[in-house]
Formats: structure tokens, sequence, C-alpha cells
């Protein structure tokens, strides 16, 4: 009776079958920091850079630094053409000595030397040495010219009164009065207009340049080019090809 009533207790074992904290292990098995790892897994940072308040306040500083890089090249790119234009309006006045090459003079007298019955007009430097300059013109011109160095009224405008009319009428000044070649006793002139359109440089006759130049309200200036007082051979025009003779 004794040794039925022992075995159930050995047979039962309550304790090592059970083994309650080795199957459970609550905390390895779970491992909540290691397998959630919320700062790796999520990123809050990285993931919202972009939207993070500094970029927000500096975007519009971008644009406007991007604006202003804009107008910055757009100024510098409006100076260059300013300057790869300045070279076009030289090359339209290629054919214009510097004022280097020219000589400032002043008609200094119309003088008919008989039994010679046509007219000479002499020209003379403003400065030293003061050379002269003297062409023949025709009998006509002489007077033309005679009247315009005296402004001797007329009754009716004659022709270079009636240009210096319209030039002003226009609003075209007179910008000077070259002499610029030479052909045997045959001399070139330039008339160098300015108005609202531009420039623009009129070949002419000596007398008719002068003619006007004497009646303008405001003087103009007389330029010789400094070879047709220092040669005295022909002087072909700056920028022109040899005249056949």
């Amino acid at each position: 009776m004794n040794r039925g009533t022992a075995h159930p207790a050995e047979s039962a074992e309550p304790v090592e079958s059970a083994e309650p904290a080795e199957s459970a292990e609550p905390v390895v098995s779970a491992e909540p920091v290691v397998s959630a790892e919320p700062v790796e897994s999520a990123e809050p940072v990285a993931a919202g850079d972009s939207a993070g308040p500094v970029d927000r306040i500096s975007a519009p500083e971008r644009d406007k630094a991007a604006d202003r890089d804009k107008a910055a090249d757009r100024d510098k790119a409006a100076d260059g053409e300013e300057m790869e234009a300045a070279p076009t309006v030289v090359q339209a006045f290629a054919g214009e000595p510097s004022a280097a090459d020219f000589r400032t003079a002043l008609v200094s007298g119309i003088t008919v030397d008989l039994p010679n019955q046509h007219p000479t007009v002499v020209l003379r430097e403003t400065e030293p040495p003061r050379r002269q300059l003297s062409f023949s013109v025709s009998l006509q011109d002489g007077i033309v010219l005679s009247h315009a160095i005296r402004r001797i009224p007329t009754p009716r405008p004659l022709t270079h009164e009636l240009l210096s009319e319209v030039l002003s009428g226009f609003d075209i000044d007179v910008v000077a009065v070259r002499l610029v070649g030479r052909q045997g006793a045959v001399y070139f002139a330039e008339l160098d207009l300015m108005g609202r359109t531009g420039r623009s440089v009129h070949s002419c006759r000596p007398s008719d340049a002068l003619a006007v130049a004497l009646v303008r309200p405001v003087p103009v200036p007389i330029l010789i080019d400094a070879r047709l007082l220092e040669e005295s051979g022909d002087v072909v025009p700056p920028g022109s090809a040899p005249r056949p003779s």
C-alpha cells in the first residue's frame, strides 16, 4: 500500500517537464528593440531633409539669386553686343581718315588773277605753319562763294542757301567739310552730315560743300587732308580705289 501511493509523485515531475522559464524566454524571442529599429528604418531626418524648415526659407532666396544671376548675364550679353556693334560704326566710316590726318582751315579769300578768267579759292591752315591750298573754280561758283563768305542777301535763295534751309528743316547738322583727294586740277570733297537717323557722308565738289558750310548758322569745320598740303601730285581719297585718268 505504501509503494502504490508513492509512484504518482515521481511520474508527474511537474517542475522538470513544464520548464516554464526556459520555453517562454519572453525577453529573447520578442527582442523589441532590435527588430523594430525605429531610428534606422524610419530615418526621419534624411527623408524629410528637402522639406526641412531651413530649405523652405532658403528656396525663395535661391530663386532671387538665380534671377539676379540671369539679369547679370543679360547685362553682360548686352554689353558684349554693344562692344561688338561699335566696330560696325567704324567700319561704316572706314574711308574717313583719323583727325590726325586733317588740318583745320578757313577760306582765306577768292581771287581772280588776270588774264585767268577762273576765280581761285584760297584755303589757309588755322595753325602753324599756316600753309595754303589753292584751286580754281568756275566763274559762277566763284560768285556763289563770294556771296556766301560775305553773306550778301539775294532776292531769291541761291542753291546753297536752299540746301542749307532744307537741312535745317529736317534737323540735319553739317558735321564737317573735308577735302580728301586730288586728281590733276580736280579736287574731291565730302559733306559730313548728322541727322535723326544717323550719320552720312556725301561726296561732292569742294565749291558746293564750302558754300553750304559758309551759310550755316553754326560754324562748320573745314578740314584738309594733310597729303594735299604736303604732296604735289595726285592724292587718292582714303578708302577709294585710284580713279582712272
